[in-house]
């Protein structure tokens, strides 16, 4: 079979590339460039394709470098930015995948090979039907099914993941003992594009600062000031610069810059267990296409995280794409513009996703 394997300079991908060439398959390795070079971004990008190359010799592999990076701007970081101007939670890795990595790299590359294979931390399943699933990964904890929950079914269709039934233990075990080059290389954090630049500088040097009082939920006491209501989302507890806390950003006011906090470890305003979502997309089918969606049992994710939250999904009637989600226990920070990720009541496969807009 003949493979595009994205390949990132990280030890997922290298150990993904090394099971690929192992099963005998017809490799050839791309590496997606997306980080700029004008000083708006710090990506790096040169170590990571140093890297690449070191992987493309060990094994004797073509290697190809598709530059991305005006794509990756002009719409992944125009809905992030876009997103987080209007006072809500973006989550730019999601848009990557769908955009980039299987969007535009699909479009002009991928095609042209029998499957497109990724590091991710996750798996496929076919159906009686013949029809591909999204499932989740072995190991809980690094499972990134939640960040391909926005792809289309054709995209899903031409994907495989080779180490999604590897724990991240095995896959450093793999690495160690075939010395790759990366093998100790730790795992990126946070977004690629920005490297070494800090998330709020990144956003001041695009947004700029609006300083804006910081009140008390409960009382409506000024507590301090703020810089940009958009350096913060619900839930963020760190970065607030209060005293008496801890405090937890718990609403923000757009129209009037304000922002709301709540304090104490245990304040029950920072949690909440209904969630309404729109623009909802499903992975392979809507799996209550032609019947009732009221209660159905399912489990869900607000944000990157290990726990699988037990719910109850219910179609609102008259309202295309949308949902509520009522969930089993409290759920903290529910911040509007992030994803709710749909699973079935196992645990198992990936159904979809939906924007929190409540």
């Amino acid at each position: 079979m003949r493979v595009a394997a994205l390949i990132s300079g990280g030890v997922d991908s290298a150990v993904a590339v090394h099971r690929l060439v192992e099963q005998g398959h017809d490799v050839h390795l791309f590496y997606i460039r997306i980080g700029r070079d004008d000083g708006l971004g710090d990506c790096s990008a040169d170590e990571d394709i140093e890297l690449c190359s070191l992987i493309a010799a060990r094994y004797g592999l073509p290697l190809d470098i598709v530059p991305l990076h005006e794509e990756y701007w002009d719409h992944v970081m125009r809905y992030a930015l876009d997103t987080v101007r209007a006072g809500l939670t973006p989550n730019p890795d999601m848009m990557c995948n769908l955009i980039i990595k299987f969007g535009y790299f699909e479009e002009r590359v991928g095609r042209h090979f029998d499957i497109t294979a990724s590091g991710h931390y996750a798996r496929t399943e076919r159906d009686a039907d013949g029809r591909v699933w999204l499932t989740t990964a072995v190991d809980p904890v690094k499972d990134q099914t939640d960040f391909l929950a926005r792809i289309t079914p054709a995209q899903l269709a031409h994907i495989t993941f080779p180490i999604g039934d590897m724990p991240k233990a095995d896959v450093r075990r793999v690495a160690l003992e075939q010395r790759l080059p990366n093998a100790t290389r730790r795992d990126s954090q946070g977004i690629c594009f920005l490297g070494k630049i800090n998330y709020n500088d990144f956003i001041r040097r695009h947004l700029g600062e609006l300083p804006g009082p910081i009140v008390e939920l409960e009382s409506g006491r000024v507590l301090g000031e703020h810089r940009g209501y958009w350096f913060h989302t619900i839930g963020q507890r760190k970065g607030l610069g209060l005293s008496g806390g801890p405090w937890y950003v718990v609403r923000k006011d757009v129209g009037t810059n304000t922002i709301y906090v709540s304090g104490g470890y245990d304040t029950d305003k920072q949690y909440g267990r209904r969630l309404h979502i729109a623009e909802t997309r499903w992975l392979t089918l809507d799996p209550w296409e032609g019947g009732a969606c009221d209660g159905a049992a399912i489990t869900f994710k607000n944000r990157h995280m290990p726990e699988f939250i037990p719910a109850r999904l219910t179609r609102i009637d008259g309202s295309p794409g949308e949902y509520v989600i009522d969930s089993e226990r409290p759920v903290q920070g529910i911040a509007p513009g992030q994803f709710a990720v749909l699973y079935d009541s196992a645990a198992h496969r990936c159904l979809g996703s939906g924007v929190i807009s409540l």
